[in-house]
């Protein structure tokens, strides 16, 4: 007994059965587990759940159907694997914050963004979604191959034949042995173009689509849960090699309360970033005093969309309290893109990391051969009828001898026999003829059977023309993917921003004149110029800006992308940004809070903006401040303007800064006063001071009075004037002598009831139109060769018509054209002012 047991025991080499097994094992997970398949983006066990449900008949004209059928059903069928991982994987597949486009559509608790998980399956049901029928579609057409199920009593497909770029457009993350993938979601518009691109190439030039076109039509991935991508570096590296890291940032808001205190509402979260665990972490990082300056977190999120309230301390600058969240939690995150995936190499699946290109045309090929296969089927399926039809046909035409042959024939059997030799008829033609009913006779009846054979026999030649030209082919392959994106694309969710670091993005950013406009609460936002249009004077002007309760426009300038912006603030600080950074809003839109842009101190709001293009020697930047104060600093010294600003005017506590120009000392300032005043003194008057120095005495006022503009002499010929009734007219410069700085100036306007004080003043010329700005948001523009040119001492034409109660609240010239200098870049004079004679 003991010697039977001892000859059943074999040795065996321990390290080589390890790793045959682990091998084995690995091949397995990689193959048939865990990686994605690069035709149609699935894992097996979705495809096999996705299959299960067709074959449940289970589509989205039916009712749903309990989840614990579906994966019962699957399990039993074609998956011999855990029911957890079947209804994870059913799950996964209908929560819209993980799939772009879901592919199941789910009925009741399919968890949620904290990470909630689902209900059990007994309870949730599910269908298939419409977008996912396009994933079956013609599948019964002998469309992709079969194989046997596990315990070969069923046949399942390799592959679906998946009608849209599923892989890209739904991504997909996955972790195999020694080896990982991890595609992001697209828009599925964005990939369909792509795919057209590379047919249309193909068809049309007969040549390959380089990646730089493909770059041009896919802008990059597209999460479910929107957010925004910082630069486009992270993009292309991934698109161009397969691998690549992309920086992925929540969209938050600052509001500033009415109480002074600031708050941060975000309402996009980057992709799979697990909501509830976030705040938790926040909470955490308060606890801990690494964040200092929240005092409450709550999570108001609710059906209509995602808010979290971040309540920030009174003194808190919540542009740094927002840096450190991105730096300490998942509100900033990176996206590692794997672009992994097995491709079909022979009979086998091998695993490759692609890039856009050779994904985009892998689908391609499994799309023709889906197509060719689809066309072949429908072909044989037509032949086949029109085979019968012309036995039928041919019956008809000699029906009084059929009826005869059927009458006199003993059996079914002879019958067929004898019309075979009697017609020439093929089997399948005769069994045809004797099933024939009486109601064939009939002329409809015929008529219905040779207008089908002719229809069948159009068909088999359209089919053959397809199957014969590759080209044609492709064509049906563009005109049935296009009318997808038709049916189901949508607008992209997740925006691309600018990355600080990435310098790569400024060049991408179009040189173009772009109109910016600030409100007196602090509303900035950047628009095309084509969004006014001139009108005459004393007309209504349009609607400019969607604004809140008291709030208007205060600054309007117009500049191009690629200037600088300096910002002053009225506590005498500078802070700076380029045109472009600042957001593209409509002209009727509100725009966004300054302080989402600049790091402003508590109480402070800026006074003066001046865009400029660079920091020459030999130029000066002219300061005047509402007390009349005048200050000249060189303009090097502002060149390096950090991110928490830097100070640019030392002011006494009742005093503001109101206007900023640049200059190159040869000029004469003019300052005008709210009561009419305006004072005109040389530049070299007043002495180069350094960037914190307080400046100098530059008009003397009466009390009560304010300056409210600076111009300088070289901007224009004549002095427009307006008051804040509307009322305007132009004066010639050389009304005004040159006197000492530091004097109490002349009359340059007329107050009356009826004009009420003046707004601001423009140095313009005959060609140049400007734009006012009414405390309703409504704005005018006209030309300035419409007003009047009048004394100094005068009121002016009405330049606009206003309803009771409104009064102008601010004016800007506009400059349609930026000249181009020497050196490639435009002008470098702030560009709302920069009409020199010299330029």
């Amino acid at each position: 007994m003991d010697d039977k047991i001892f000859d059943q025991v074999h040795e065996v080499d321990l390290e080589k059965t390890m790793k045959e097994s682990y091998i084995e094992y690995a091949m397995s997970v990689i193959a048939s587990r865990a990686l994605p398949d690069v035709r149609d983006g699935l894992k097996p066990v979705q495809r096999r759940v996705l299959y299960s449900m067709i074959e449940l008949n289970n589509g989205p004209d039916k009712p749903h159907r309990k989840c614990a059928r579906i994966v019962g059903d699957t399990m039993g069928k074609y998956h011999p694997h855990g029911d957890s991982s079947i209804y994870g994987a059913l799950v996964n597949m209908a929560q819209d914050w993980s799939f772009r486009y879901p592919l199941v559509d789910g009925h009741g608790n399919f968890g949620s963004v904290d990470g909630d998980g689902a209900a059990a399956m007994r309870y949730t049901e599910a269908r298939l979604s419409k977008i996912s029928m396009e994933m079956l579609a013609d599948i019964n057409k002998d469309t992709v191959d079969f194989q046997p199920n596990f315990d070969e009593t069923e046949r399942e497909p390799k592959v679906l034949p998946s009608r849209f770029p599923n892989l890209l457009v739904n991504g997909t993350t996955g972790i195999a042995v020694g080896m990982a993938t991890n595609i992001p979601p697209h828009n599925l518009r964005e990939v369909i173009n792509a795919v057209v691109k590379i047919i249309d190439n193909t068809i049309e030039e007969q040549r390959e689509t380089t990646m730089e076109e493909l770059l041009d039509v896919v802008k990059g991935p597209d999460f479910p849960t929107g957010a925004t991508i910082l630069g486009r570096r992270g993009i292309e590296e991934a698109y161009r090699t397969g691998r690549g890291k992309i920086r992925v940032r929540a969209v938050s808001n600052i509001e500033t309360l009415p109480n002074g205190k600031s708050r941060i509402i975000v309402t996009e979260l980057p992709y799979l970033v697990n909501k509830a665990r976030l705040i938790e972490k926040i909470a955490e990082l308060v606890r801990d005093k690494k964040i200092d300056g929240i005092t409450d977190l709550n999570d108001h999120s609710s059906r209509e969309g995602m808010r979290i309230c971040i309540d920030l301390r009174k003194d808190a600058n919540a542009n740094v309290v927002l840096n450190q969240l991105y730096k300490h939690t998942q509100l900033q995150d990176t996206f590692g893109v794997i672009m992994l995936c097995v491709v079909p190499q022979g009979d086998s699946l091998v695993p490759k990391v692609l890039n856009l290109k050779e994904l985009l045309e892998h689908y391609l090929a499994h799309q023709e051969d889906v197509v060719t296969r689809r066309t072949k089927y429908d072909l044989n399926k037509a032949q086949e009828r029109a085979h019968i039809l012309e036995g039928l046909l041919k019956a008809l035409d000699n029906i009084d001898e059929v009826i005869r042959i059927i009458r006199a024939a003993r059996n079914v059997q002879i019958a067929k026999q004898e019309l075979m030799d009697r017609f020439e008829l093929t089997d399948v033609q005769a069994q045809a003829i004797v099933d024939m009913r009486l109601r064939a006779l009939t002329g409809l009846e015929r008529e219905k059977l040779e207008a089908e054979y002719a229809e069948l026999e159009e068909k088999i030649r359209k089919f053959l023309a397809i199957l014969a030209d590759r080209n044609l082919l492709l064509r049906v392959v563009r005109e049935e993917i296009l009318a997808i994106a038709d049916k189901y694309g949508d607008e992209r969710r997740t925006a691309i921003g600018y990355d600080v670091y990435d310098l790569s993005t400024e060049d991408l950013i179009p040189r173009e004149n772009t109109v910016i406009t600030m409100t007196k609460l602090g509303y900035i936002k950047r628009m095309t110029v084509d969004n006014f249009r001139s009108q005459n004077r004393g007309g209504r002007g349009i609607k400019g800006m969607q604004t809140i309760e008291d709030d208007y426009i205060e600054e309007l300038l117009m500049t191009t992308t690629h200037h600088y912006l300096m910002f002053f603030t009225n506590t005498g600080r500078v802070y700076r940004l380029k045109a472009y950074e600042i957001p593209e809003a409509g002209r009727t839109a509100r725009g966004t809070a300054i302080v989402n842009l600049l790091q402003l101190m508590p109480g402070e709001r800026i006074t003066a903006v001046i865009p400029m293009r660079n920091f020459e020697e030999g130029r000066y930047l002219v300061m005047a401040t509402k007390n009349g104060l005048v200050k000249k600093t060189p303009m090097e010294e502002y060149a390096n303007v950090r991110k928490t600003g830097l100070v640019a005017i030392t002011l006494r506590d009742d005093d503001e800064l109101i206007e900023v120009k640049a200059t190159d000392n040869n000029k004469d300032i003019m300052l005008v006063t709210k009561d009419g005043m305006c004072i005109r003194f040389k530049e070299t008057d007043v002495r180069s001071t350094g960037r914190s120095s307080m400046g100098v005495r530059g008009m003397n006022l009466d009390p009560g009075d304010e300056v409210v503009a600076m111009q300088l002499n070289s901007q224009g010929d004549y002095l427009l004037v307006v008051s804040e009734n509307g009322m305007g007219k132009r004066t010639a410069m050389s009304e005004f002598t040159c006197q000492n700085r530091g004097g109490k100036g002349v009359k340059c306007y007329k107050i009356t009831e009826k004009t009420g004080n003046v707004i601001g003043a423009k140095a313009v010329n005959e060609e140049n139109e400007i734009m006012m700005i009414t405390t309703e948001g409504i704005i005018i523009r006209i030309t300035c060769a419409g007003i009047s040119i009048l004394g100094r001492i005068t009121s002016g034409v009405k330049l606009i018509n206003l309803d009771e109660g409104v009064t102008v609240a601010s004016l800007a010239k506009v400059r349609e054209k930026v000249e181009e200098n020497a050196n490639g870049g435009s002008s470098e004079e702030p560009v709302e002012e920069a009409d020199e004679k010299e330029n």
